[in-house]
């Protein structure tokens, strides 16, 4: 059993950055891949990036070369690093925690840039 909580979220400039964390409960933090998504009013949730146990990253076009995901096993903790942020990124951002057979998610945390 994994609980995720986010923290990080407020509102920025167009330009600005933020970042945010997700701190999970539990001993098996490595062995899940993590993950930010996001949902933005009116819209589907969208994958933004995932980290595996390993340390691969995948992360959306729209946000590459400016989004950093990484994690810190010691403090079961997985990061979003936002910089260069655009009123587009405007959404609830939520962490995610998969492995086989189990997924969980954390309650989001809003994120609004304005122009």
């Amino acid at each position: 059993q994994v609980q995720l909580v986010e923290s990080g979220g407020g509102l920025v400039q167009a330009g600005g950055s933020l970042r945010l964390s997700c701190a999970a409960s539990g001993s098996d933090f490595g062995i899940y891949v993590m993950g930010w998504y996001r949902q933005a009013p009116g819209k589907q949730r969208e994958l933004v990036a995932t980290i595996t146990p390993g340390g691969s990253t995948n992360y959306v076009d729209s946000v590459k070369g400016r989004f950093t995901i990484s994690r810190d096993n010691a403090k079961n903790t997985v990061y979003l690093q936002m910089d260069s942020l655009k009123p587009e990124d405007t959404a609830v951002y939520y962490c995610n925690a998969r492995r086989v057979l189990y997924n969980f998610w954390g309650q989001g945390t809003q994120v609004t840039v304005s122009s």
